[in-house]
């Protein structure tokens, strides 16, 4: 099995025409990138379907960029992809502070299951 056959393929986000009209699409590591992303961007509630997918990260504008928010964050950033990304396994989630007093950095190691192949993700999110 290949590692696109078994991760799948998704419609690229955002969600645009190509060149010759259709719908984009992603696979690989790129599906499991965007997935990761969408969790993070997504509020528990938004999806009518799936009201408990999501990160829920908006619940923490406006705090301040302490270790308690940190730590706060990390666990729910671990939890949420734990439960809504099954290609992957977490190897660390780390928040740290940016030079910005408002921003702090998301840093995710995982590993793909389908080949044991390391890889991460580092997203920046601004507290206020």
């Amino acid at each position: 099995m290949t590692v696109e056959a078994w991760v799948g393929r998704g419609p690229e986000f955002p969600v645009r025409p190509g060149g010759d009209g259709a719908m984009g699409y992603v696979g690989g590591e790129t599906v499991i990138r965007q997935s990761i992303e969408t969790i993070l961007d997504t509020e528990p509630g938004e999806r009518v379907m799936r009201p408990e997918f999501g990160c829920g990260l908006r619940r923490y504008l406006m705090e301040p960029n302490t270790a308690a928010t940190r730590a706060s964050m990390q666990q729910d950033i671990e939890d949420a992809i734990r439960i809504w990304e099954p290609r992957i396994q977490l190897t660390n989630v780390a928040v740290t502070p940016g030079e910005d007093p408002s921003m702090v950095w998301i840093e995710i190691a995982y590993l793909r299951l389908v080949d044991r192949r390391a890889d991460n993700l580092v997203y920046p999110f601004y507290l206020r």
